[in-house]
């Protein structure tokens, strides 16, 4: 989880990414809106989403509006197409308008939407921070904007399970040194550069780890696969590479018939049947269908004057705790619910 550069920034939200941890605070309950809306009065749910391009936002949209169906009310995927400014300033029309009682946010940047999302709650419209943190921090799951509620996938903490996964690989590597390759997002984006070192701190606790490549991979089949065709010229014999599943379907497709354990950041229809059917090793799960439900169904309650939960981390509901290995996906059957 983004602009391409800027713009590809917004996707780099997206698987990836992300996350929490056993240790995260409880969650509170939140206080009404400002303005309670009629309980059987239809609802407006405005999904501001990386962009309408992008599969892990289109999964996400397709649980909010589902929820939203069931809780009378519409929803309307405002598209930015991985641009920041333009997400400002959608957010910002939006709130002039009055076009939205729930406003269901992936932000593009942490930082850039804090102001405009305060203007939203002070305007009385309940505001719910999806998958990506907005805020300074990305080691707590409670919002870091007064008002609102926040459903969202911890960078540090997914950093962390995606090295541990890259630790369980190289534990089946039959040398005595394991090399390892991970593709970050974008160096430009705080948000990746927290989980890019969560990634290499937990790597770094294994003596047989050797990180050869962190180079940036992006969110793109195209940008994967030039990532990894550079890493392996460097590096031919590397044996376990990492990064955002859109760039591990780039880099496998490169890799054609090898030995490469491949992990991916993100749970598509195809990144799940590559794990179950063994040609990936493992991927982090984020069910985006069930995270853009839960965030409406909380946006929709708040907004009609109930009390419910601020901070929810969404690896808790993922199968396995978002660790997707083979035998954890097929124990449940997991079926992903979207498409890249």
């Amino acid at each position: 989880m983004k602009n391409i550069k800027q713009s590809a920034a917004a996707a780099a939200l997206i698987g990836l990414a992300l996350l929490t941890s056993a240790c995260s605070p409880p969650t509170q309950a939140a206080a009404g809106p400002a303005s309670t809306a009629d309980a059987g009065k239809p609802l407006n749910v405005g999904f501001f989403g990386f962009a309408k391009s992008n599969g892990f936002a289109q999964g996400t949209f397709l649980g909010v509006q589902q929820a939203a169906k069931a809780n009378n009310a519409s929803a309307t995927f405002v598209d930015p197409n991985f641009n920041a400014q333009t997400q400002v300033q959608q957010i910002q029309d939006a709130v002039t308008s009055k076009q939205f009682e729930v406003m269901v946010v992936q932000a593009n940047d942490n930082q850039a939407l804090i102001a405009p999302l305060q203007q939203a709650v002070q305007a009385g419209i309940t505001v719910v921070v999806e998958f990506s943190v907005i805020g300074p921090k990305f080691d707590t799951i409670q919002p870091q904007v007064p008002g609102a509620i926040s459903i969202v996938d911890l960078p540090i903490s997914n950093g962390k399970m995606l090295g541990q996964m890259g630790k369980d690989a190289c534990a089946k590597v039959a040398k005595d040194t394991c090399k390892v390759a991970y593709l970050e997002g974008f160096k430009s984006l705080p948000l990746d550069n927290a989980r890019t070192e969560a990634v290499k701190a937990e790597l770094a606790t294994d003596p047989k780890i050797k990180l050869v490549a962190s180079v940036e991979g992006g969110y793109t089949q195209d940008s994967g696969r030039q990532a990894f065709q550079n890493v392996s010229q460097a590096n031919p014999d590397v044996d376990v590479v990492i990064g955002a599943s859109q760039a591990i379907t780039g880099a496998a497709a490169a890799a054609g018939n090898s030995n490469i354990k491949f992990i991916g950041n993100g749970a598509s229809t195809s990144n799940v049947e590559a794990v179950r059917s063994g040609k990936w090793f493992s991927i982090y799960v984020s069910d985006v269908v069930a995270n853009g439900a839960k965030a409406t169904e909380l946006g929709l309650a708040k907004a009609r004057g109930q009390q419910v939960e601020t901070a929810v981390d969404e690896s808790s509901l993922a199968p396995n705790k978002a660790k997707g290995t083979k035998e954890a996906l097929d124990a449940v059957n997991y079926v992903s619910k979207y498409s890249d």
